[in-house]
């Protein structure tokens, strides 16, 4: 369960903890190393100084731990920039992922190889964002161009971050249920 830009906060602990209580292995690293932006600004400068790089080898150590704990392919999710990370680690460690869930990714510094890419991908997507949305039309043309298995959802009335139940502006109840049952079932098909 891969952080949105803000850190690893208790949304994203709680995230991990209810795959937990669905049964899986649940990991979410600490991609910032303990550091919790507290505000817009302060989020949006770690979000751009990000070492890709870097979290491309911690993304790689979570993958190979949880690989070797279960002998069986992970699923990764993520949310915002977590989402995009989780797209870029499903493209880098092959048939070790099985299933990704990225809800609304967006990095600009992240490239994928979808020549690479194995898993099934689920994207769950805002209706109103202005972020993510411009690069759906290329993400549907790459994965068709390639016959890979993936399915968009996008959940009318929403905006970005509609899952993250602290966003007290623009959670959506209903789409965050239907959504978090869709990724359930998305990892239970696949994985």
């Amino acid at each position: 369960v891969i952080q949105e830009w803000n850190g690893l906060n208790d949304h994203i602990k709680d995230v991990a903890d209810r795959f937990a209580k669905q049964g899986y292995l649940a990991l979410a690293p600490d991609h910032y190393h303990g550091v919790i932006a507290e505000e817009p600004d302060e989020a949006g400068k770690m979000f751009m100084a990000l070492n890709i790089k870097e979290t491309e080898e911690e993304l790689r150590g979570g993958i190979e731990f949880l690989f070797e704990e279960t002998n069986n392919p992970v699923g990764v999710t993520g949310f915002c920039m977590g989402g995009a990370l989780a797209l870029f680690a499903a493209c880098q460690n092959g048939s070790k992922v099985g299933a990704c869930v990225d809800f609304y990714g967006i990095h600009p510094n992240v490239e994928y190889d979808w020549d690479s890419l194995t898993a099934p991908l689920l994207g769950i997507w805002a209706e109103h964002d202005d972020m993510v949305n411009p690069q759906l039309p290329d993400f549907a043309r790459e994965l068709a161009s390639r016959k890979h298995d993936f399915h968009f959802k996008t959940y009318a009335g929403t905006s970005h971050a509609f899952f993250n139940d602290t966003n007290t502006e623009g959670h959506d109840v209903d789409a965050s249920t239907d959504a978090w049952d869709l990724a359930l079932n998305w990892f239970e098909k696949y994985l």
